[in-house]
């Protein structure tokens, strides 16, 4: 993934660099309320975390953000929406880069996230996690890798939605295996299915999931980061199971409407890195399975740039359709 761990060390040494109070068309911003659109349905990854952020901003801004969530097209429904916003710094997107950097690949879409979007700064990153029902004969990756290959296209899993980074990664896992799933499209989290059998393997990001795990009532088989985390050691990678190189990461962060004041970026960005920074938010992402990003809006920008025609790659090596 483009976007790594030293990006977080570099924003702490930044963070008492945060500008002054942007100024807007005229008036000081905020003057009302902030609208945070999340691609995504509540209490998926996106929306807890989008929540997150969400109260401590409205702390620091002294305007309520106010999370509205608009779940469809993989989380594309929300990123069209905050494309054709008017760029005056009180509508914001709280993106998961499979809305900006997967789906434009697969479907069509109304925005270019390159052109129809300005970037404020990827804040978080997190594997995605392959999880089973607990009544599942699949004890690990390679039980289920054997279970799929005795029965192919008769095992379904389930993933928050199309060209989200889960259904890349599923599909990828399925490629280099020699498997054939069917993917059971869900518009956000698909964990209740899961958990009572509906489905009985579900791709998920950390965030949401790993509670669950941690509780037992659901069953990891393997993380698609190419190293175990620190927060669960206990759970391998599907690369050391047999598939050397294996990595899909999730990223979340903030992006705007294109035009949107440049003094107002790069006051969401120092604050929102200010929220990062702060040693309840590092505790609760921790909980959550995630890892700290807080990159620059350049830098958040050309991780959009790089990762486009990379996944573009992945899906044509897995035969799966691209939007031409």
């Amino acid at each position: 993934m483009t976007l790594t761990r030293r990006h977080a060390l570099a924003a702490a040494a930044t963070l008492l660099a945060a500008p002054a109070l942007a100024q807007g068309q005229n008036q000081p911003w905020p003057s009302r309320p902030i609208r945070l659109v999340v691609g995504f349905t509540a209490g998926s990854s996106t929306d807890v975390t989008g929540r997150l952020f969400a109260q401590k901003l409205t702390e620091l801004w002294g305007q309520p953000v106010v999370v509205d969530n608009l779940p469809g097209s993989g989380g594309a429904l929300g990123v069209e929406r905050v494309a054709r916003a008017a760029p005056d710094g009180h509508t914001l997107m709280w993106a998961g880069n499979g809305a900006i950097t997967i789906v434009p690949s697969l479907q069509r879409v109304g925005f270019d996230p390159l052109r129809d979007l300005v970037s404020i700064g990827a804040m978080l990153a997190m594997p995605t996690v392959i999880l089973a029902n607990k009544d599942q004969p699949f004890a690990n990756l390679g039980d289920l890798i054997a279970h799929a290959r005795a029965n192919p296209g008769k095992l379904n899993y389930g993933t928050p939605g199309v060209g989200t980074p889960q259904h890349i990664a599923a599909e990828m896992l399925c490629h280099q295996a020699g498997i054939r799933m069917e993917h059971i499209p869900y518009r956000g989290a698909n964990l209740a299915d899961v958990l009572s059998g509906v489905v009985p393997i579900g791709l998920q990001n950390a965030g949401a999931a790993m509670p669950l795990v941690r509780d037992g009532a659901l069953r990891c088989l393997g993380l698609t980061s190419p190293r175990r985390s620190a927060n669960a050691p206990e759970i391998p990678t599907v690369a050391e199971q047999g598939f050397p190189g294996f990595e899909a990461l999730s990223w979340f962060g903030l992006m705007a409407p294109a035009g949107t004041d440049p003094a107002i970026v790069a006051r969401v960005n120092a604050d929102a890195r200010r929220v990062l920074a702060e040693a309840d938010t590092r505790a609760r992402i921790a909980q959550l399975g995630l890892d700290p990003l807080g990159n620059s809006p350049a830098e958040m920008h050309a991780a959009i740039a790089a990762e486009i025609p990379k996944w573009a790659k992945v899906m044509t090596d897995a035969g799966m359709t691209l939007v031409r």
